[in-house]
């Protein structure tokens, strides 16, 4: 995983070394800036994979790339094309440029991984291509001169003076994230930033931008229960095995839910030597604490096990350095445990598998099984449950833009259609999102082997082998049942929380005054209504989003450090 920014139209490599600067801390191990043609590519690398020579901008075969990311097909890719003697790297980008000179844009459609890249090909034609679930982020934007930058984040293409786009803002407060229904480019929180999709192949031309569409994967064809749970261990075992590539020290997060459980127990299965695994805590009455069921996962699977706590003192500690991080902002409390787990694997492993998309490719969340039932027995439409009572219009804009974005798909079940306005709405601008940011922030790579393009095709599976019984991702829990019963695969889903509300609470008299004050919040929401948030109980549920937007607005708009906006928003 690295950085990646550039100019297109203008070999200006003093741009480029400047929207590569602050992407340092994507890629610790040095930063390297190029012209090649009319672009400047620059690149900073946190080493992988053929540590001595993967340096990009990578050259061969006539063509050049900068790329963020993993492309784990690139040994099968190397034998299947005979492409050995041609490599002057051990990389697994170099592949890719002999496979464009021989098939061009087709070569994209091969490629098994999350990575968004830059090419400039030696037919003349320059691509910027982003992997099908989002994995890795990629961000562009016009020039009035006709030139086009990109770059892994947002922060390096916003305005010296940033303008916020306010229907973004409202989806933000709204969903705890932002989206846009485009097919070329997708609009960011920033007026004049746009997010390249997943999965779209975007030609850049003097004239313009064309979006291309990678092919979709064949789904996998119906089967049995039996078949099934072997079908689905052959496949994840293959999934964890080339995500597991790597030329330095490798491990999992472990919750000791379903997901993280099977990535952990393949993980074991496929290594000799104890998988380090790390898990986070609450040190709180009211959390969720997962440890317990963590532990007993990782003694069943002889893991080398580490915990860390997160408790109060954190919580007012990270919240300033997560919307630091979130230059793309999602409100997801879930990245705070992220960020912590980040803090401690940091600097003993570089590589992280985690379990992020278990439930969007096999349904596990309990929102599909309520939307698989009648009205009169509680079922209620699989989507976002917006309650803003501090925006103005109380969201109902943001959710109108989310029923925009979901795609139609003629043909496919109830179920697969919940599953797949998962996979294009919250999947890349939320959990991916978070993933991405808070591991970053410490220089580490983080891996999802359910979202890989095999894996994929089992969204195709009946929905009787996904959802039954009152259990979602059914056809997991029957896999854990065979190899991995420590993880206690019929225990009823808890959900995560992280106890913001209680941590918050003691606070909320004072930061509520200072939070409706800051010019962000007072821009985009009713200041009297963000008032009785903060001192009314009732307001308890809205408190952290409306203090993390604080926060984001002070950082990315205002322009103060992490601590020059805890400061200012009351946090110190």
């Amino acid at each position: 995983m690295c950085g990646i920014a550039g100019v297109l139209g203008a070999a200006d490599e003093a741009k480029a070394a400047a929207l590569i600067a602050p992407l340092a801390h994507r890629g610790p191990d040095g930063i390297r800036v190029e012209a090649v043609g009319k672009t400047a590519l620059a690149h900073a690398r946190l080493s992988i994979i053929d540590l001595e020579h993967g340096w990009q901008p990578l050259h061969a075969a006539g063509s050049t790339v900068v790329g963020n990311g993993e492309i784990y097909n690139y040994l099968e890719l190397i034998e299947e094309f005979g492409l050995k003697d041609r490599l002057s790297t051990g990389s697994d980008f170099e592949p890719l440029l002999h496979l464009y000179a021989l098939e061009g844009e087709k070569a994209f459609d091969r490629l098994r991984g999350m990575y968004a890249f830059c090419l400039v090909g030696g037919d003349g034609r320059t691509w910027l291509v982003r992997d099908r679930f989002g994995i890795k982020p990629l961000y562009w934007r016009r020039e009035a001169d006709g030139r086009v930058l990109f770059s892994s984040e947002l922060r390096n293409l916003k305005e010296p003076a940033p303008r916020l786009a306010p229907r973004r803002v409202e989806q933000l407060l709204a969903l705890n994230y932002t989206i846009d229904p485009g097919v070329a480019h997708q609009a960011s929180i920033f007026e004049g930033v746009a997010r390249l999709p997943p999965g779209c192949n975007l030609l850049v031309t003097p004239e313009g931008v064309e979006p291309h569409r990678p092919v979709p994967p064949a789904l996998a064809p119906p089967s049995d229960a039996q078949d099934a749970v072997t079908l689905v261990d052959k496949v994840l075992e293959d999934s964890v095995r080339v995500h597991q590539r790597s030329d330095v020290p490798y491990g999992v997060f472990l919750s000791g839910g379903v997901d993280s459980s099977i990535v952990a127990a393949l993980m074991a299965r496929l290594n000799a030597r104890p998988v380090t695994a790390f898990t986070c805590g609450f040190d709180a009455p009211s959390a969720r604490d997962e440890r317990a069921a963590a532990e007993k996962v990782a003694r069943a699977l002889d893991l080398d096990w580490r915990e860390t706590v997160f408790d109060q003192a954190d919580f007012w500690r990270i919240a300033p350095l997560v919307a630091a991080a979130l230059d793309d902002p999602t409100t997801d409390y879930a990245a705070l445990p992220t960020y912590k787990l980040a803090e401690a694997a940091k600097g003993t492993l570089k590589v992280v598998l985690t379990g992020e998309g278990g439930d969007e490719i096999f349904a596990g969340y309990g929102r599909y099984r309520r939307g698989l039932r009648p009205r009169w027995m509680g079922g209620r439409p699989a989507e976002p449950r917006v309650d803003a009572p501090f925006l103005k219009d109380g969201g109902r804009a943001a959710l109108q833009a989310w029923r925009r974005a979901v795609p139609d798909l003629p043909g496919a079940s109830r179920l697969t259609r919940m599953q797949m306005a998962d996979i294009h709405t919250w999947l890349p601008n939320d959990l991916l999102l978070k993933l991405d940011r808070c591991l970053m922030a410490h220089g580490l790579e983080g891996r999802t082997p359910f979202l890989d393009s095999a894996v994929a095709t089992l969204i195709g599976l009946p929905d009787d082998l996904k959802v039954r019984d009152g259990y979602g991702k059914w056809i997991l829990r029957k896999w854990l049942e065979r190899h991995c019963p420590a993880a206690d695969p019929w225990a009823k889903k808890k959900g995560f929380t992280v106890p913001v509300a209680d941590w918050i609470a003691p606070r909320a008299a004072d930061l509520g005054p200072r939070i409706a004050a800051v010019r962000g919040v007072a821009e985009a929401c009713d200041s009297d209504a963000v008032r009785r948030v903060f001192a009314d109980e009732k307001g308890a549920p809205y408190r952290w989003r409306l203090m993390f937007y604080a926060l984001w607005w002070t950082v990315h708009v205002g322009g103060a450090t992490a601590a020059e906006a805890a400061e200012a928003v009351g946090l110190q």
